[in-house]
């Protein structure tokens, strides 16, 4: 990738790296040699990035030529939203604790050049404000909240050359050079293959859908299949834009940014594994109960608990029985109960979360079928047995934390039953076309499904036991046979 650095007056710079070409904004913005490139990153330093200002209109332009810009048009505006800073805020609350704990004052102004500052205590927090806000230079506004003694990110600014504070000159032109000097290493590397994947993961999720080798394995099998792979985090949200496919790697939820990232590469034209829609279904079992009854899936009997009608719980189902918090997800959220005593308080304390519930028949199984569908096509098929002495593939303590987890054995599809994998299909179909594991019990030659999960695990070593590999290919063949039509499409438009 080409790295254009746009300023107002070239003859105040002095860049001479390889791979970075100086261009004042008038040239670039007016020159016809500008407007047929391709592979282009701009870096805008222009003095103002005011609406309508050069440099406003540099960032603009950019991102109608389909280069990409820094910063882009839509960075330069979220940085404008007290809204967006606040949700930024609060998913950065660790690290602001961290860096400002020590802060005397009720204010404090952070200055960022290419995610660094000149104090080193605040270059983690720097390093995160930038990845979520990529802008070369930016300033973030904390206040310290009167009630908890908290800090909260209040406002964003991006920082044209002469906003930079007095001092600050010298540290900001040496981080310019640092950034320009990295950056043809990387641009050069990921430039050898068509597509760009963003495969987004958490490191420090107790229990990630995929283990590090798997992560190995997805990435490998991407830049096997055409795509420029990288790995990003919570804090990367403002660069979706750079990629063509995002691969979520994380256990996703609704009120999570998992949600966020899905929603904002669906809305920027980005293929994207799991799509809004799919998180939003499979995370609420209300939704799949209510799905299951209208496709006529077979489900253990069933009842959509209010306080209206928790009187009628027994009755039609039982005891023992199960109840389901909608959105619980990894076994958490998911209670057993066998008297009416621990009904009462269980049922009690779900529906000061959520106003419906899901109560269900206990069907006792040694183990649960899994099937992986993929674009509507099996992947996989595993059997997961019961944690020992335990009702659930996963046992938790008291506090939700895993004690034991029970053996999986995968098999091949065609090895499983043609009826499990039938009814997989069915409920997956009608969730959508993405990635999911449907998981249900075979009982007295009844299948029942028990719930379809987008984001399923994959593991090496477990899910991938039978196919290897090839599991992770036809993962990214998906992927990129998406990319590349939805490319085709827009070129035909």
């Amino acid at each position: 990738m080409r790295n254009l650095v746009v300023v107002n007056d070239p003859k105040e710079w002095s860049f001479s790296q390889e791979g970075v070409e100086l261009v004042a904004a008038r040239k670039y913005l007016t020159h016809p040699s500008y407007t047929t490139l391709e592979r282009v990153r701009v870096i805008n330093l222009c003095r103002s990035l005011g609406y309508q200002k050069i440099g406003y209109y540099v960032s603009l332009l950019a991102d109608a030529r389909g280069h990409r810009p820094m910063p882009s048009i839509e960075t330069i505006q979220n940085m404008k939203d007290r809204a967006i800073a606040a949700i930024a805020g609060s998913d950065l609350q660790e690290i602001i604790d961290e860096s400002l704990g020590k802060v005397q004052s009720e204010e404090f102004v952070l200055s960022v050049y290419f995610g660094r500052n000149m104090a080193q205590r605040h270059e983690r927090l720097a390093s995160a404000l930038f990845r979520m806000f990529p802008s070369p230079y930016l300033q973030a506004n904390f206040q310290k909240s009167e009630r908890s003694g908290r800090w909260r990110l209040d406002s964003l600014k991006p920082l044209a050359l002469d906003d930079i504070p007095a001092g600050h000159e010298g540290f900001a032109q040496e981080a310019t050079t640092d950034f320009l000097q990295r950056g043809p290493v990387r641009t050069q590397k990921r430039a050898q293959r068509p597509y760009d994947l963003a495969i987004l993961v958490d490191p420090d999720l107790p229990e990630p859908p995929s283990n590090k080798k798997a992560l190995q394995k997805f990435a490998k099998a991407a830049e096997d299949v055409g795509f420029n792979v990288e790995f990003i985090r919570q804090e990367d949200y403002s660069r979706i834009g750079e990629f063509d496919a995002l691969f979520i790697r994380c256990t996703t939820g609704v009120n999570h940014y998992t949600f966020r990232f899905a929603c904002r590469a669906e809305a920027l034209g980005l293929v994207v594994i799991d799509d809004p829609a799919s998180i939003l279904r499979c995370s609420n079992k209300v939704f799949l109960a209510e799905m299951a009854d209208q496709q006529d899936i077979l489900v253990p009997n069933t009842m959509i608990v209010h306080r209206g009608n928790v009187d009628d719980l027994v009755p039609r189902l039982g005891l023992p029985c199960v109840l389901k918090q909608p959105d619980s997800s990894f076994s958490a959220g998911v209670r057993k109960v066998t008297t009416m005593q621990e009904l009462a308080e269980q049922v009690e304390a779900m529906l000061e979360k959520s106003d419906l519930v899901i109560a269900q028949g206990f069907v006792p199984t040694e183990f649960d079928w899994r099937i992986g569908v993929l674009d509507g096509h099996p992947l996989f098929a595993c059997r997961y047995f019961m944690a020992d002495g335990h009702w659930q593939i996963l046992k938790r303590d008291a506090g939700g934390k895993k004690e034991d987890v029970g053996r999986a054995e995968t098999v091949p599809v065609e090895m499983a039953p043609t009826r499990v994998v039938k009814t997989a299909l069915k409920a997956a179909n009608h969730v959508g076309k993405g990635l999911y594991g449907v998981d249900l019990k075979e009982v007295g030659g009844k299948v029942y499904m028990i719930e379809v999960n987008d984001n399923p695990n994959i593991d090496a070593g477990f899910e991938d036991e039978v196919l290897g590999d090839e599991l992770y290919l036809r993962v990214m063949r998906t992927l990129f046979a998406r990319v590349t039509q939805r490319h085709r499409g827009w070129g035909s438009a």
